[in-house]
């Protein structure tokens, strides 16, 4: 598991200096092919490349003060590390087509409404820490074909999604941490995965 944050008190992100297309591999790509999964937690502002990496991530939480932006057309760009297409899938076409064409900047209830973050808690640190004892009691390799399954499957027809998870579902009944889960289960106890 990977929790990416801010300093308290300073922006997620509010731009950069430079031209995103000199990174490369860019960082949101970087975060998304990480295979447990990944937190990010925004304070402040979080605007163009720094929302782009936010979506990259599996879990969105953010301040009640947190504001969102990716207005890069009407400064004369695209964004370059997956925010046209993230976006739409995570806010839908519509809501993606404002926030690019339009940029308002978003507040975060209307994010929290919108789908593009997950909970706008009022101890970030505190709900941070009940993500990770949550996700650290579950099977770490359930997580990672839960994850793949997610995103890949997104990008398929219904029946190849579907296939995509019975494939999934084959590879984890071989595993030991799936043989400790039905073992934990039938014991009445907490499991204790190994991650094989």
């Amino acid at each position: 598991m990977l929790v990416l944050r801010n300093e308290p008190g300073t922006d997620f992100c509010s731009g950069i200096s430079f031209d995103p297309l000199e990174l490369q591999p860019d960082p949101a790509s970087a975060l998304a092919a990480v295979r447990g999964p990944v937190i990010c937690a925004v304070s402040g502002e979080c605007s163009g490349p720094g929302l782009e990496i936010a979506l990259a991530c599996d879990v969105r939480l953010c301040e009640a003060g947190a504001r969102f932006a990716l207005s890069d057309p009407l400064e004369g760009r695209l964004p370059s590390w997956g925010g046209t297409q993230r976006l739409p899938r995570v806010v839908g076409a519509s809501r993606a087509s404002a926030m690019l064409l339009l940029g308002p900047t978003l507040d975060a209830p209307t994010a929290l409404e919108w789908g593009l973050v997950h909970a706008v808690p009022e101890d970030l640190d505190a709900d941070i820490d009940q993500w990770l004892d949550d996700l650290s009691g579950a099977g770490p390799l359930a997580l990672e074909f839960a994850k793949e399954a997610v995103h890949r499957g997104s990008e398929l027809p219904l029946a190849d999604g579907l296939r995509l998870e019975g494939d999934l579902n084959h590879q984890l009944a071989a595993t030991e941490d799936r043989a400790e889960g039905l073992a934990a289960f039938f014991d009445k106890r907490p499991p204790d995965f190994a991650g094989r």
